[in-house]
């Protein structure tokens, strides 16, 4: 199937988690290039009846409650770090949303606090993740700490964990995971928007044409 056809084909939302002192910067590459792609990217939160505000204070309206939120009607759930994760269980109902999603089979991605949140369920004791630092995880008393991989993102199986300086990277594994870019496209996609690499735009260019990106 050509890109073309990828992002035409009809396919399940992607699910993006939004909460008080949501972390604005990490994941913007990530929805705006799997929208461009053709996923519906919808928001979900504890109430979808309270507008939330993000670190940088942007105030979004939900699309959906997490009580609405089923596996089965997602491609993707996206937890991006905020305070909140770090200032007690107010998020806890995400992380148990998490573990439903990989019960299911269904991908979920994690960056920044959202990991921490993620370690405390008990989501990283056996899968490989990565984080901020080792530390910062090991702080939560989780079990997976032989587990923890120094780099930018990590995907362990349905999986995928990043640090909040990696969006790009973080995006990057997001893109191989639902089959968005891959190949010398996947790679040229990276070394644009994280090296600036001129030579990365005619890659991506021509695979434009090629109907490939």
């Amino acid at each position: 199937m050509s890109a073309t056809d990828r992002s035409t084909t009809r396919r399940k939302p992607v699910h993006l988690a939004v909460y008080d002192t949501y972390a604005d910067w990490e994941t913007g590459h990530t929805t705006a290039h799997l929208a461009q792609r053709g996923y519906e990217v919808r928001t979900v939160a504890l109430d979808a009846g309270k507008p939330v505000t993000t670190m940088g204070g942007v105030r979004i309206q939900p699309d959906l409650s997490l009580d609405e939120l089923s596996p089965e009607d997602s491609s993707l759930l996206i937890l991006t770090g905020a305070g909140l994760w770090d200032e007690g269980d107010a998020l806890t109902p995400f992380a148990a949303a998490a573990r439903r999603f990989l019960d299911a089979g269904v991908p979920v991605a994690a960056i920044c606090g959202a990991t921490a949140g993620l370690a405390r369920e008990g989501l990283l004791d056996d899968r490989p993740h990565t984080s901020a630092a080792s530390f910062y995880l090991a702080a939560t008393g989780y079990a997976g700490g032989e587990r923890y991989v120094e780099a930018d993102a990590v995907t362990g199986g349905d999986l995928i964990t990043a640090g909040p300086t990696e969006p790009v990277a973080f995006a990057r594994e997001v893109f191989a995971r639902l089959d968005v870019y891959r190949g010398e496209v996947l790679d040229a996609w990276y070394r644009l928007f994280h090296d600036s690499d001129p030579a990365a735009y005619g890659v991506l260019a021509a695979a434009a044409e090629r109907g490939d990106a």
